[in-house]
This record gives structure tokens, C-alpha cells and sequence, in this order.
């Protein structure tokens, strides 16, 4: 059994680890929208888009945000809208948007036909039956974007070792006080966590903000199809063609997204489906994720420096701590729009930090997440049997 004494080591060996980490997250989120403009003024557009938007719904600011996707300075795109059912309520935001933008090509598909458990997945294989260009977008109903998007998240493709483009995005609050305590879990803990990734050398992600590919791609890991049983489709969109050798690409674009959550039983029930997703398709990732959790640890340092101030380590230890909570506020300011939200959600950054402990214990157990409406096994993140005989890469 370990004694007072090695508890208080581990503690405190952990607290350093946590310190260094969060220093490290407050200087890895450099703003890099600024390089956008340059980047498409080289983007080409010589080749159509066909963005593919699988719609569950009349989610909060739909309209908007599907707006902003008709609204591309590429020279050539469609939009395909998809549903299940003729009754979905996403179907009369679509008419109104159609109603909007006439000079833009826009397209409804309906299509109840259900291929394996991942809806969102069928409705993708349904919409891309309608494409008629080469090259794929997918994003997700809450996604809105700038007029250079398509031409900026599509260039990278023109290179034949890019598999899937991805992209960041930055939450926004929609429904009160719960979901800014939800916006600040993508800004200033995932955000961080794929920088210091990617930073690293990782690639090993896709996010369903943006997904872009091409037919060719698309065609090659077996189409949409291949994820029809996958909880973690997005990532695995970009997974497949990294088996066959291509690159995953994250465009120097951050697209906004809408966290509607709000009840905290909501952001729960959401967030530990996220984290059960990332515990499917990476156990040992998600077994470490608990020395992200900033100011539990820095609480920890602090009173055990100042329960023993005798010892040794208590003042370094207590500057870890200090210095921590430090980086952990700077994240904070520089993920803030202005002054007014990084006051008004000052106080809610230890909760967030400590709310997410407690979702990293309960997405550890559990062998099942809800999404829309539908549970889905855990181990549906996992790749299918199947896909151990993919083509490689010639």
C-alpha cells in the first residue's frame, strides 16, 4: 500500500506535469486566421465543391449558419442539404434559404434509407448520390464560416499526398449560461489539446467542423459506406485514407460553431459522449487526458505546498502552482472576444476545469453514448473488421 508520503510524490510530480502542460496550451494557440487571406489569394478554384450538410432538425441559428456557406467567393459550388423524413423541421429552413439565395445552387434531398446505426452517416451516403462535383465537403449543421472557406480549405487538395482537409473551430454560446460553460470546454481545453497535438507531429485527427476530400479519396476507402457502423465517423473520414497513405491537412482557418446546450444534464450527456468517443478510438490518450484538467491540479499543489511549507519541494511546488493558474488564465484571456466575456466567464473557468474532471470519470465507465435520440455502442468508434482489407495505397 503507498504510504502518506509517496501519495503526496505522485501528487506532487503530477501537479509539475499539469503546470508545464498548461503553460505549454496557453503559448500553443497562436491566432492564425491572419494567414487566411494570404493563403487564398493562392487558393485555385478550377474544380467544383459540392458541400454535403446532413440536417437533423430546426437547430438553434440553422438558417444563419447555412447562410454563410452560400456566400463563397469560390467560383463554383452547390450546397446539398439532406433529411430522413419529409417531416423534418430542417426542411422549411432549406426552402426559406433557397428563397434567399435563388442564384445559388442548393438542394434538398430527402431519403429515409438506412445503410447501419451511424444516421448521419446515411443521410451522408444519401446526399453524395446528388453530387455532381469532384471534390467534397462535409460540415455539420452548427458550422459557419467565411466567404474564402471553400477556397481556403480546398487548396490542399490540389496536392495528390492530401487525403482529408480539416479545420478548428471556435464555440459560441446560444442558450445562456450552460452553454457558455459548453463553449469554453471546445476553446480552452479541445482547441489547446490538437494544437500541443499537432504541434507534436499528430495527425491522427478529422473533425466534423470541415472535411474535405475528393471523389477520388472518397471512393477509394469504399465511400461513405465505410463508416455506416462508426460512432467516430469524422474521425475515421480522415482515418481510412491515412491507411492508404495520405495526409490529414489542418487548414489555417478556425470555423464558428454553436454550443445550444441549455441544461446541465445537456452539456453532459454531450460532453461525455465526446469523451467516450475519444476513449473508443484512443485508450491511452483518454487515460492521460485527466493532467489537462488545469486547476484541480494547481488547487492540489498549492494546499499540499502549504500544508508542509518545511519541505522541500514546497516552494516549487507552489510556484508550479502558481504559474499554472497563470497560463491557465492567460488560455482564458486570449480565447476571450473582448474584455466584457473574459470577466464574465472569469469565474466560470474553475468550474468548467473541474466539471470536466468529473465527465473524464464518468466517460471512463460505460459502454454506450446518445446521439440524437439514437444509442450507439461505444465500440461502434472502433474500425470494423472489414476495413483490415482495404486496399493500400499503389
Amino acid at each position: 500500500m503507498l504510504s502518506i508520503v509517496s501519495i503526496d510524490a505522485l501528487i506532487s510530480c503530477l501537479v509539475f506535469v499539469a503546470a508545464a502542460y498548461s503553460i505549454v496550451a496557453a503559448l500553443a494557440m497562436p491566432r492564425f486566421e491572419r494567414r487566411i487571406a494570404k493563403k487564398s489569394e493562392n487558393a485555385v478554384d478550377d474544380h467544383g465543391v459540392s458541400v454535403l450538410k446532413p440536417l437533423c432538425g430546426a437547430e438553434p441559428r440553422l438558417f444563419e449558419n447555412l447562410a454563410t456557406f452560400c456566400e463563397q467567393s469560390h467560383r463554383e459550388f452547390e450546397l446539398i442539404c439532406s433529411v430522413a423524413s419529409p417531416n423534418d423541421a430542417a426542411i422549411e429552413t432549406v426552402r426559406r434559404l433557397q428563397a434567399a439565395y435563388p442564384n445559388c445552387a442548393i438542394r434538398l434531398v430527402v431519403d429515409s434509407r438506412v445503410y447501419g446505426r451511424n444516421l448521419k452517416v446515411c443521410n451522408l451516403i444519401n446526399a453524395a448520390q446528388h453530387a455532381r462535383h469532384d471534390i467534397f465537403v462535409v460540415a455539420d449543421s452548427d458550422i459557419a464560416v467565411t466567404p474564402h472557406y471553400l477556397r481556403t480549405v480546398t487548396a490542399p487538395l490540389a496536392d495528390p499526398t492530401a487525403g482529408v482537409v480539416t479545420c478548428l473551430y471556435r464555440a459560441g454560446p446560444v442558450a445562456g449560461f450552460w452553454s457558455r460553460v459548453g463553449s469554453l470546454f471546445v476553446n480552452e481545453w479541445f482547441a489547446p489539446s490538437v494544437r500541443i497535438a499537432h504541434g507534436g507531429g499528430s495527425r491522427r485527427y478529422g473533425f466534423g467542423a470541415t472535411l474535405a476530400l475528393t471523389r477520388a479519396t472518397l471512393d477509394a476507402i469504399g465511400g461513405f459506406h465505410a463508416l455506416k457502423d462508426c460512432l467516430a465517423d469524422d474521425y475515421y473520414l480522415a482515418e481510412y485514407p491515412r491507411r492508404l497513405g495520405l495526409r490529414t491537412v489542418l487548414a489555417p482557418m478556425i470555423v464558428g460553431t454553436d454550443v445550444a446546450e441549455s441544461s446541465l444534464s445537456a452539456l453532459w450527456q454531450r460532453e461525455t459522449r465526446w469523451l467516450r468517443t475519444i476513449r473508443s478510438i484512443n485508450r491511452a490518450g483518454f487515460a492521460f487526458l485527466f493532467i489537462t484538467f488545469t486547476f484541480p491540479w494547481m488547487v492540489a499543489g498549492a494546499a499540499l505546498a502549504l500544508a508542509d511549507s518545511t519541505s522541500p519541494v514546497a516552494m516549487p511546488l507552489l510556484v508550479a502552482s502558481c504559474a499554472g493558474s497563470a497560463a491557465r488564465l492567460a488560455l482564458h484571456a486570449r480565447e476571450s472576444r473582448h474584455a466584457r466575456s473574459f470577466w464574465r466567464d472569469l469565474a466560470l473557468v474553475p468550474l468548467r476545469d473541474g466539471l470536466l474532471a468529473l465527465e473524464w470519470l464518468a466517460a471512463a465507465f460505460g459502454s454506450s453514448v446518445v446521439w440524437r435520440g439514437v444509442q450507439l455502442p461505444v465500440e461502434g468508434g472502433v474500425l470494423p473488421e472489414a476495413s483490415a482489407s482495404m486496399p493500400s495505397r499503389r
